[in-house]
């Protein structure tokens, strides 16, 4: 019972009472009512001894099952043959919650190990429900161990029977208590009971010593079978359940003693309770592992409240020290929550398993880098694990065998589990973002705010002085503290009053965070008396104190320090505060006290803290303020005499203008310190400001020129006093000017602080336009200082008068010419000035329409004034005109008048044209009408000029050129000079009106003359007949609409020829025309004739011609003839109904059913949308199901082709149709239904049985055939779809590993048998004995492999082929001496017999083993055994022949220092072939001291050869190491120039050094500018999607493309506005399945509906192109709109799509370049819809305006339009950021790489290396000099031993050889 001592610090007595209920919930799992399990503890003297009772009412057990139980590891897996087991025709359990299935009494064993774990013998009590007898056994702990292990039966024979509550056979005293418990069992109707006597004393203590701790346990170990998959939830109220049924019951009697009694459901501290009820939140989630295993898990959130961590604690596991003092708040993790414990408690089928625990998970662990969640939230979380029986544990359920291991396996799946449904999302980001969650939630701990940096703390032990994270605030229990507020502590001596400094958090923190502890720094207050810090944990703060009482306390101290200044003036000259004074004025003495709160003078400061009251001295300064700073300009500091005060003198030295700061303030006397303890010391300042003297001297200002003749100006003067202060100017001066030339005179002079002289003005002539330089004299009497020159430049003044040449007034010029004037602008001195915006005007009147000449001044003051031409119309003689020139600008210059005379002009004024009819010619006039023939053409037309004297012109040629017309663009000229114009063609049709007009123009002049000709109707020529209304007519109805009949001319005009009378001329025959319904009628309204009642007999449907016939002319008109209303329903292309169809089982039929609606008279019925049903009986399935249909336009309805599923036989279904409410049934449709012969259901092996199978040889031929449905082999299959596996079997189980030999089989020769066969021929046996499993596969599909039944075979040893020791042997050095240790050459050899492969074989073999001594010459005398001989046998047995001992005789003869060998020869008469000898090499010597030192060197050969074996190994798997890092740093290289070339492509240069910082910053460049892309507003579509339920559905059409262009969106999206909403699907069936979910709302467009050959080419040019080239230069950008759309995803789905939608739709500019391009393509080819950019449409048919034809807005479309795609550079981006990521991999890889590579270098320069190759030269040496000195033949040399093991292993793959030189580097340093 070893297995219950391997506890963990535990006593494992409950776990073995554990065991005992495991059986008892087991035994009761199939109770309907209570489960009621009792553990008695009688320990009552009087009742007997010590005893155990284990007692549940479960199903009992018969006699055989009883005795089934006492056998030792027989587990309800096992019990087979003979054994009836405990737990008869076991079956799983089903899956349930937790695993709770009651499934945990398992292996056979964990009940006897706790029996007799517990006490020496048990008595197993029970009944089962079916019998009368109660039957017991008894077990004793010694016979049970004796007889188990001679594997008799137990207790066959011992079983007592006998009736329920019968105690005669108890007649023990030391057994009383059984009476009482045998008579309660007349109630049970079955129950078990174990009771075990002979309890250990040990464990009667600690039952009664810990009876609540044990108990406490059970509870723990139960939990979720007794409280349910919940657990103890206290919060929520108990519902009946499946779990509220088990009752587990202990009690414990004591003598003397109330029995002690406790329902494990009662106990509400064991720990899974603790966990369930401190938690706030939990986080379930499942983990699948490879195989059945089912792992469900929970995690708990234990959070942290105020002041305290409210995980619970563990008595096995306490976390926490208790400190007797709980000073230290701040807590590091050592004392986290948790503390060392792990997170995970494991459960086996709801049981928990004790001594297994899981510390974490990758994804539940504290993240390296701080995550959403502080790190010691990771430490306030507790969890279980939940598995199945799928997970080994041991035998006795205290430990899991391969929990963690499997869990923690690289393909274990973790899921989350939310509202029991399991989510596929990542579980490290949801644990992190659910624990970010908890902290948030429910910590209710302290806040820090407000961070300000990380320091450390030197005041403090080493270990803890950093990282300290520093804060201004937190907040704790709803309260804020802040830096700056004053508090009290708690708890400190003595009482701390301040105000906080800081927070301190330990640990690297940033930002806001909460934590659980910490420290505040207090500033003491008041901190003139108390200057000092304090620092203490926060929780030692007085919450409870109120702010204004720490005031008070601060205020009462701080009253005795010094507070203010008393200043007096003893001798007068007083500064009073903010007082202006004159530069230079003295500030008298002062006198000075200081004073505190109470008014006290003092000169000391009071208080101890400082050591000694120290004095107080007063400091004088004088400070100036300016904008550059402030300076002190006087400094002083008087100290307190015994016998005078604080006193300073007088001060007269302030002269500087400004403010100033006259400051007095109190300093400490020996650092003149102005503040103590952080507290300004008292101060008084007196503000005062300095200002200027009287004025004594002058300068001038800042003047504005320029300065011009007789235009004002002033003069700025500026003052200072004695100081050079600016001063003001107070009394009044009378200036007095002088200039030479000029004359100069001024306004007036303004005094105060701006005193300027105003309104100078000076008059003068100048040179030019530039003005002239001037020294101007200014005199002001009265200043010390009176006069100043200033120099001033003087240009012309303003315009006064204008100068106009030619002089003379009147002025001649003829009608059409221009006239130049010469003008000049004059100042009032007369000198030529300019200035801007100096524009002449010349104004013409006399006329209308004469023009304005205007010339510019501005940069001169002088031009030429010219214009246009001036024109007067319809002059016939001289006329007068009047000319005004004058500047607009100025209206003070007068205007100058011209008075101008105009002749008339001789050009081309005038223009008529006339129609000559014979001699006479008629004047059209201009708009005239003019009626004539359609058709006919105008001779005949002359036309005249005339110039303004209305004097005909004669034509001449330069005039004639100048002559076009609009109607024909070919003029013959020689006409145009005879004044004749082209004929005039006129239309054809009377609603052409012709627009004819006549121009001429030249520089003069432009004149036209037009006309209109409207057509007249011609001769009647044709009658004409038009259809109004439809043109189809159904069978036997008439047609819908009328026949409208008019006689027209040739061109089709129509001619008013018919009367009321003409109706009996109308002729009207047709083809199955029924007449007698006709009727005609006279339009008299539209001269027409109307035709109506037009009917058809019945017959086949059609086109139908009617011809109509009045005097000699006739018409056609064709109409069509359709079928009547449906009648029947009839089925297209379908075989004969008679005869059953017969159909393959699962196959589909041949042809599609289809239905045709049909009329009476069996014309197809072309009515769309008639509902087609399919009858049928439900065991006849067809696939697709039936889904409803409806006909198409043709009155058919396609069912599809249906794959039929049904029971062999005949089966009939009929096809029935709706219309109009009323049944329409359809054929009965028979179908016969066979087995599927091509379906294949099992796998055929035919091999030799009989065969054995040796090791390295061939497997006898396996035969596979593939069986079908209707047991036939399936042939035509491909040979590649069968596979053979083979393994070898292991424990595992007998599924193929995953490195399984896989096979395929042999081509098939000519004399194999039928087709279907697959032949696996000359497969390899394994090499290595034992049992092996072979398994066939045919793959039926991708996911699906049909698998044979499992083949096991032995593979046995193979032929034997020669002699081997178990144990190389070492080489044996000897000699003749009488010592017979000297002469032994070998000492128990083992020789067996192997096959090639080392296969241990030759069991069967009986002989014998002849030992003979050879030398290498024959010659020579060989050494002989003891008893002189040369040969000796030995018996082989048994597959060995076993060589106790081999002694050379004394004094053999043989040769010094030779080599012999003893060659060991298998005879064995039953085996014919000759085996391979054994031959062991021995070194001889006569002298026994050289035969001792040789066999020492043998010895150290032997040595030296292992240890160089094992030196070459490690330097030569260190070679290929090294070669294979150089390979990879090659790639990686490689790898690296690749990625750097294409970031080049991109303009991405990256530097030789510092790569990876540059790499990072420009990742976090390039993600940061995609990011800001991507968030830019851009156009969406913002018509809801519909939702995509299966991947048959890709979406609506408006969100499969994305179009850049704002303007072609817009226009697209309106173009496809029908479609946008339509649901695009890959099949009909999604479709249809849309479509009644919606009730036929939704539009759909299945893509396997689409004919596909139609479709337009991407790639195709457009029209405009003719074999490659342009046909004409298209205008506005032409673009096939298709073109313009992107596609996000299903990009070859959605060209199929838009390609159907779209066409070959064009996208242009605007109108005209759409008019312009069709007018053009439709020269050469058809012209498809074209769209433009502004919103226009012109259709395929060239129609194009109207409201349907033009876009609305983009804000009308209602969001339906196509969205924007991701803009490109934003793509790029993201290929860039690829490209980088892609590139910093590759570069870490390859300084990965090159690291390894220089390590591995360097390890193999490394001393120990070096000292290695050294040492393996050394031997290498030695072992030559050895073997010289031993005399050994060179065939035998190391280097051949040396190379033979390297020859049969091949090259290890890339881990082995790693793997063995990493051993390699280990043995060298250790064995070496």
């Amino acid at each position: 019972m070893y297995e219950y001592y391997a506890s963990e610090g535990q006593n494992p007595l409950p776990f073995a009472l554990a065991e005992l209920i495991d059986n008892s919930l087991s035994a009761t799992s199939r109770n309907t009512g209570v489960r009621r399990i009792q553990i008695k503890l009688h320990f009552d003297e009087t009742q007997g001894k010590p005893a155990v009772a284990v007692i549940d009412n479960g199903r009992g057990m018969t006699s055989k099952q009883l005795n089934n139980w006492a056998v030792y590891r027989l587990s309800k897996f096992t019990r087979q043959g003979d054994f009836e087991s405990d737990h008869s025709g076991y079956v799983r359990p089903l899956p349930v919650p937790r695993s709770l299935n009651s499934d945990i009494s398992y292996f056979g064993v964990g009940g006897k190990q706790a029996v007799f774990f517990v006490g020496q013998s048990a008595r197993m009590i029970s009944k089962p429900a079916d019998s009368q007898d109660v039957h017991e056994l008894v077990l004793s702990k010694e016979d049970f161990e004796k007889k188990e292990k001679n594997k008799e039966a137990i207790y066959s024979g011992y079983i007592r029977n006998r009736k329920p509550s019968d105690s005669v056979h108890i007649t023990n005293d030391d057994e009383r208590f059984l009476q009482h418990l045998i008579s309660e069992e007349k109630e049970k109707d079955s129950f078990t009971a174990v009771v075990i006597t002979g309890v250990q004393p040990e464990h009667i203590q600690y039952l009664k010593n810990y009876f609540l701790l044990w108990t406490r346990q059970l509870a723990h170990i139960y939990h979720y079978y007794i409280h349910g998959p919940k657990g103890n939830e206290k919060r929520t109220s108990k519902e009946v359940g499946p779990f509220n049924n088990i009752d587990i019951e202990i009690s414990m009697f004591e003598k003397g003693k109330t029995p002690k009694i406790i329902n494990l459901r009662e106990i509400q501290d064991d720990m899974q309770t603790l966990y369930i009820n401190t938690a706030a939140d939990s986080f379930e989630f499942k983990a699948h592992v490879e195989g059945d295993g089912v792992v469900e898990g929970i995690i708990r959130y234990h959070p942290f409240l105020y002041d305290r961590e409210t995980y619970p604690d563990d008595p096995c596991f306490p976390s926490k020290l208790k400190d007797e003092d709980d000073d230290d708040d701040c807590f590091i993790l050592e004392k986290a929550a948790r503390g060392k414990r792990p997170i995970f408690e494991c459960f086996w089928n709801g049981r928990l398993i004790p001594y297994t625990s899981v510390e974490d998970f990758d994804w539940c662990t504290p993240p390296k880098k701080r995550g959403l969640a502080p790190i010691e939230c990771y430490n306030r979380i507790s969890g279980a694990l939940f598995t199945n029986d799928k997970f080994q544990v041991s035998t006795n359920k205290l430990t899991f065998m391969d929990l963690e291991l499997k869990l923690k396996d690289k393909n274990t799946l973790f899921t989350r589990i939310l509202n029991g449904q399991e989510q596929r999302m990542k579980i490290d980001r949801e644990f992190a973002l659910w624990l970010k969650d908890c902290h948030e939630k429910y910590d209710k701990q302290i806040k820090f705010t407000l961070f300000k940096g990380i320091i450390t703390r030197p005041d403090l032990p080493s270990k803890k002085q950093g990282p300290w994270a520093t804060y201004s605030a937190i907040e704790w229990d709803g309260k804020i503290y802040k830096a700056g507020q004053l508090v009290k502590t708690i708890k400190t001596l003595p009482l701390f009053y301040g105000s906080i400094v800081k927070f301190f958090l330990y640990g690297d923190h940033d930002g806001e965070v909460y934590a659980t502890g910490g420290e505040v720094q207090i500033a003491m207050e008041p901190q003139a008396l108390y200057d000092e810090i304090k620092t203490v944990p926060i929780a030692k703060l007085d919450r409870t104190v109120a702010e204004k009482a720490v005031k008070k306390y601060v205020e009462d101290e701080m009253a005795r320090l010094p507070d203010r200044l008393s200043v007096t003036w003893p001798e007068g000259d007083e500064l009073l505060p903010n007082e202006i004074r004159p530069a230079g004025t003295p500030i008298g003495a002062l006198r000075i006290e200081i004073l505190n709160k109470k008014g006290e003078a003092m000169q000391k400061l009071p208080g101890t803290s400082h050591g000694g009251s120290k004095k107080l001295l007063v400091e004088l300064k004088v400070i100036l303020h300016s904008p550059s700073g402030s300076k002190e300009i006087i400094s002083h500091i008087s100290q307190h005499g015994g016998k005078w005060p604080y006193w300073f003198k007088k001060m007269e030295n302030i002269q500087k203008l400004g403010n100033y700061t006259l400051k007095l303030q109190v300093v400490l006397n020996e650092s003149n310190a102005d503040t103590y303890a952080g507290r300004p010391l008292p101060s008084k300042a007196i503000k005062f400001s300095v200002k200027e003297g009287k004025p004594e001297k002058f300068s001038f200002g800042l003047l504005d020129p320029p300065f011009r003749v007789g235009v004002p100006f002033n003069i700025p003067l500026e003052f200072q006093d004695e100081f050079g202060h600016t001063s003001q100017l107070s009394t009044d001066i009378q200036p007095v000017f002088e200039a030479s030339g000029l004359s100069l005179h001024y306004e007036e002079i303004t005094n105060g602080p701006n005193c300027v002289i105003r309104g100078v003005t000076a008059k003068g002539p100048v040179n030019s336009c530039q003005g002239k330089n001037f020294n101007l004299k200014v005199i002001l009497p009265g200043l010390k200082e009176d006069s100043q020159i200033l120099k001033i430049r003087l240009l012309p003044g303003p315009p006064h008068r204008l100068k106009v040449k030619p002089d003379s007034e009147i002025l001649v010029i003829e009608n059409g010419t221009a006239f130049p004037f010469q003008v000049e602008v004059l100042d009032e001195s007369d000198n030529i000035t300019a200035q801007p915006k100096l524009i002449v005007h010349c104004k013409f009147s006399g006329a209308p329409n004469l023009p304005l000449y205007v010339v510019d001044c501005s940069s001169s003051g002088t031009s030429i004034l010219s214009g246009p031409a001036i024109q007067v119309q319809n002059i016939k003689k001289d006329q007068t005109l009047k000319a005004k020139i004058e500047i607009p600008s100025c209206k003070d210059v007068a205007p100058v008048e011209k008075t101008i005379k105009l002749l008339p002009s001789s050009h081309v004024a005038r223009l008529q044209i006339f129609s000559v009819e014979g001699q006479k010619a008629i004047q059209i006039k201009h708009q005239d009408e003019v009626n004539w023939i359609a058709g006919d053409i105008m001779h005949n037309l002359i036309f005249q000029m005339y110039d303004e004297g209305e004097r005909e012109i004669h034509i001449t040629s330069a005039l004639a050129e100048k002559i076009k017309v609009n109607w024909t663009p070919e003029i013959n000229k020689e006409h145009l000079l005879q004044g004749l114009l082209p004929d005039v063609q006129v239309p054809t049709s009377v609603k052409d009106m012709r627009y004819c007009q006549v121009s001429f123009q030249d520089d003069h002049v432009s004149l036209e003359s037009a006309f209109t000709v409207r057509p007249l109707p011609d001769e009647p020529k044709h009658l004409k007949c038009e259809l109004k209304g439809g043109k189809t007519v159904q069978m036997g109805q008439e047609l819908q609409g009328e026949i409208v009949i008019i006689v027209t001319d040739q061109y089709g005009n129509q001619i008013q020829a018919f009367s009321p009378s003409s109706l009996s001329a109308l002729g009207i025959a047709g083809i199955g025309l029924d007449s007698s319904h006709l009727k005609t009628t006279f339009q008299e309204n539209t001269q027409s004739i109307s035709v109506r009642g037009i009917k058809f007999i019945p017959g086949p449907p059609g086109n139908k011609d009617l011809c109509f016939t009045w005097r000699e002319f006739s018409d056609f008109i064709r109409v069509q003839l359709i079928s009547g209303p449906p009648a029947k329903l009839l089925l297209v292309d379908w075989p004969e109904l008679k005869e059953s169809i017969p159909v393959i089982n699962g196959r589909e039929l041949q042809n599609p059913l289809i239905v045709q609606l049909c009329d009476q008279w069996d014309n197809p019925a072309l009515v769309p949308q008639v509902k087609i049903s399919l009858i049928k009986a439900n065991n006849l399935k067809l696939t697709p199901s039936n889904q409803q249909h409806k006909t198409d336009e043709r009155g058919r309805a396609n069912l599809g082709v249906f794959s039929v599923y049904a029971p062999r036989g005949e089966h009939i279904m009929q096809v029935k149709a709706i219309y109009n409410k009323n049944t329409i049934e359809g054929p009965i449709i028979k179908l016969m239904i066979l087995p599927d012969p091509e379906k294949p259901i099992r796998l055929n092996v035919k091999y030799d049985k009989d065969a054995s199978f040796l090791a390295g040889g061939i497997f006898t031929d396996f035969m596979i055939t593939v069986i079908s449905e209707d047991d036939s082999i399936i042939k035509n299959i491909n040979p590649a779809r069968i596979s053979m596996k083979m393994w070898k079997l292991s424990n595992s189980g007998n599924r193929p590993p995953a490195n399984a030999e896989t096979f395929s089989c042999n081509k098939i020769k000519d004399n194999d048998k039928e087709d279907g066969c697959f032949y696996f021929r000359d497969k390899a046996i394994p090499n290595k004995v034992g049992t092996y499993c072979i398994q066939f596969g045919f793959m039926m599909d991708k996911a699906n492999i049909l698998n044979s039944e499992q083949i096991i075979v032995d593979v046995l040893p193979n032929q034997p082929v020669k002699l081997v020791p178990e144990i190389q042997p070492a080489t044996p050095a000897v000699s003749n001496v009488r010592s017979v240790a000297s002469r032994t050459l070998v000492k128990d050899l083992y020789l067996r017999i192997t096959d090639d492969y080392n296969n241990h074989t030759g069991i069967d073999l009986v002989g014998t083993v002849m030992a003979t001594i050879k030398g290498s010459n024959e010659e020579d005398d060989t050494p002989l055994f003891i008893g002189k001989v040369r040969t000796l046998e030995f018996p082989f047995v048994k597959g060995s022949s076993e060589i106790t001992s081999l002694v050379l005789a004394e004094n053999s003869p043989g040769r010094d220092s030779t080599e012999y060998f003893i060659v060991f020869e298998p005879r064995l008469p039953g085996l014919s072939r000759t085996l391979e000898s054994y031959i062991l090499p021995f070194m001889f010597y006569n002298d026994v001291k050289k035969q001792q030192q040789m066999a020492a060197l043998t010895k150290e050969k032997d040595q030296l050869s292992k240890s160089i074996i094992m030196y070459r190994s490690l330097f030569d798997a260190s070679k290929q190491l090294l070669d294979e890092m150089k390979c990879q740093v090659e790639e990686a290289k490689l790898k690296e120039a690749q990625l750097r070339n294409e970031l080049k492509t991109h303009n991405i240069d990256i530097p030789t050094t510092q790569q990876m910082p540059h790499i990072e910053a420009l990742l976090k460049r390039k993600i940061s500018e995609q990011e800001e892309l991507k968030k830019k507003p851009r156009r969406s579509c913002t018509l809801p999607n519909y939702t995509k339920g299966s991947g048959d559905v890709l979406g609506k059409i408006a969100h499969l493309a994305q179009i850049e262009d704002d303007r072609a969106a817009m226009v697209i999206s309106w173009h496809l506005a029908s479609d946008m909403d339509c649901v695009v699907t890959l099949t009909t069936d999604a479709a249809r399945r849309i479509y009644d979910e919606t009730q036929g709302r939704q539009q759909v467009l299945p893509l396997d509906s689409i004919y596909k050959k139609t479709l337009p080419d991407w790639k195709r040019p457009l029209p405009h192109y003719r074999n490659g080239k342009s046909y004409f230069k298209p205008i506005g950008d032409p673009v096939f709109a298709r073109d313009l759309l992107t596609f996000p995803d299903n990009v070859e789905h959605c060209e199929t799509v838009f390609g159907m939608l779209l066409g070959d739709t064009i996208i242009l500019d605007n109108l005209d370049a759409a008019n312009h391009y069709r007018k053009e393509v439709v020269k050469i080819t058809h012209c498809p819809t074209l769209l433009t950019r502004d919103g226009d449409r012109i259709r395929s048919n060239g129609k194009f305006g109207g409201l349907q034809n033009k876009a609305p807005p983009m804000d009308k479309l209602r969001g339906m339009v196509f969205g924007a795609p991701v803009p490109k550079q934003c793509l790029i981006l993201g290929e860039q950021i690829d490209l980088l990521q892609q590139y910093r991999t590759a570069v870490c890889r390859l300084g990965s790489v090159n690291k390894d590579l220089n390590g591995q270098l360097e390890y193999l320069h490394t001393p120990d290396m070096k000292k290695k190759k050294q040492e393996l030269d050394e031997q290498e040496k030695n072992l030559k000099l050895i073997e010289q000195k031993l005399g050994m033949t060179p065939t035998r040399k190391c280097n051949d031993s040396l190379r033979h093991p390297m020859t049969d292993c091949p090259i290890p793959p890339k881990r082995m050889r790693r793997e063995a030189t990493r051993q390699n580097r280990i043995i060298t340093k250790t064995d070496v």
